[in-house]
């Protein structure tokens, strides 16, 4: 039976050796490919957030239970805002990427930095989420309708990590105040409000979507009133930054009427940054759970408005701009995110792995044959040697030397009888074999001479006719 096993259709050895070394290539390259594109995400995340009980805090969290659906672990960083932030990920373009403080991503306030400041840090946008009114809250006793009438109050902006003191600094400056004019304060947002709501500060201003619950709150508080910003549009023609929306009537609480007339005010957008090294899968995640989060209608946009790669002063990324102008990736809607985003990643490895495929599929074949006959057709060079030695031989030593070249072919023919070969080239074989009984014919018919007793065992030579 091992015998048996010999004479196979597919000789696996040889074509082992043929086409091994052009598939060991094509993986090399793969492999290459694979190291340099590194088509699979880190499984862990860092994302700086904002202030406790805040609008960033509240959606970090959402990124997070949408990350867990992709395996993907992220850990939340607590700041004072939008500031904070922005260090925090330039310091991280110079640390190490398995350092754990290290921030990949964060929530950063549009008026920030500037694109060239961006760009030199490393820092790239994966769109703006939403707008942040700057909301400017107040105690009744007091009647404000110009921010010059703020003179000589006590107002907390919040510390300095956020974005809001610049801010409302720049918003003074724009009306011909020194941040001098007014007592700034820098109380958190939560201790902030306790002071306004005890008589402590006479208002506080802070920036954040609508639905943060220190908002909510104070929009239903009696006593505390929101300010109006009238001039809201000059506001945005002279800090381009910033948008001017409109906080309906009875958004609140239309039972109630709150509020009860329409509120104009100017409002910077959040916008997502992250480092341009964050891995272009990640990128995906973020830029598809950020159209999850905040695609819907609110406050001061119309469903689909957000996210989008407008309202930011950094580059945006280019996969998130693709993102936002075709959609989600086509295989993403047809294929588990990991699987689709392999393919995404190492189509133009794959198209070339397919090109090589191609050629190496007309000319292994071709090789192998020539391998598996080559096993063969080495022995007729043996033949070859037999016949040119037994030619013109001295008839001293005829003999002796026809002697030698038939125990050199009984030699030939067993080593030849020992060929494992498939079945397909079986002739190729027989066709050696019987070349083999044919020279060893002819050296038999040179060592009988006319006259001579035929040798024993084997066939008188063939009678030529004339």
């Amino acid at each position: 039976m091992p015998k048996i096993l010999k004479f196979t259709g597919f000789a696996l050895r040889d074509f082992i050796v043929t086409a091994g070394p052009a598939l060991f290539g094509i993986a090399l390259v793969c492999g290459i490919a694979y190291w340099l594109v590194d088509p699979t995400p880190p499984p862990h995340v860092t994302i700086s957030t904002g202030q406790e009980n805040g609008a960033y805090e509240e959606f970090a969290t959402k990124y997070a239970e949408a990350l867990a659906r992709y395996h993907v672990k992220a850990t939340l960083q607590p700041s004072q805002g939008s500031q904070e932030n922005l260090f925090r990920l330039i310091a991280s373009t110079a640390q190490r990427s398995d350092d754990p403080t290290r921030t990949d991503i964060a929530f950063v306030q549009s008026g920030s930095t500037d694109e060239t400041a961006a760009v030199r840090a490393g820092l790239v946008s994966l769109g703006s989420l939403f707008t942040e009114p700057v909301w400017l809250f107040y105690r009744d006793t007091h009647d404000i309708s110009q921010l010059t009438q703020l003179k000589g109050l006590k107002i907390n902006v919040g510390p300095e990590g956020s974005g809001v003191p610049k801010l409302f600094k720049k918003l003074l400056d724009i009306n011909g105040m020194e941040p001098a004019d007014v007592k700034l304060g820098d109380l958190l947002n939560t201790p902030a409000t306790v002071a306004l709501l005890d008589g402590s500060i006479d208002g506080m201003v802070f920036s954040s979507a609508p639905d943060a619950l220190l908002i909510q709150m104070l929009l239903q508080t009696p006593g505390i009133k929101l300010f109006d910003f009238t001039q809201a549009e000059a506001y945005t023609r002279r800090l381009p930054f910033l948008t001017h929306v409109v906080m309906p009537r009875g958004i609140v609480d239309l039972g109630r009427d709150l509020p009860s007339k329409d509120y104009h005010l100017i409002a910077p957008t959040a916008t997502l940054v992250a480092r341009a090294s964050l891995h272009p899968a990640l990128i995906d995640m973020f830029v598809q759970s950020a159209s999850a989060i905040h695609g819907g209608a609110g406050w001061f946009r119309k469903q689909g408005d957000f996210p989008t790669a407008n309202y930011s002063e950094i580059p945006v990324a280019r996969d998130a701009q693709k993102f936002y102008k075709n959609g989600p990736p086509f295989l993403q809607q047809y294929m588990p995110f990991w699987l689709a985003n392999f393919f995404e990643r190492m189509w133009v490895v794959i198209v070339a792995v397919g090109a090589l495929l191609l050629p190496l599929s007309r000319v292994v074949p071709p090789l192998y044959v020539w391998k598996v006959r080559s096993r063969i057709y080495r022995w007729y060079g043996e033949l070859r040697t037999v016949e040119q030695a037994v030619e013109d031989v001295p008839a001293s030593q005829r003999e002796a030397v026809y002697s030698r070249q038939l125990q050199r072919l009984n030699d030939i023919e067993e080593r030849v009888n020992q060929i494992s070969i498939p079945l397909s080239f079986a002739t190729e074989l027989y066709g050696l074999r019987s070349h083999i009984n044919f020279v060893r014919n002819r050296v038999i018919a040179l060592i009988r001479q006319p006259g001579d007793p035929a040798v024993p065992g084997t066939a008188a030579p063939p009678v030529e006719s004339t």
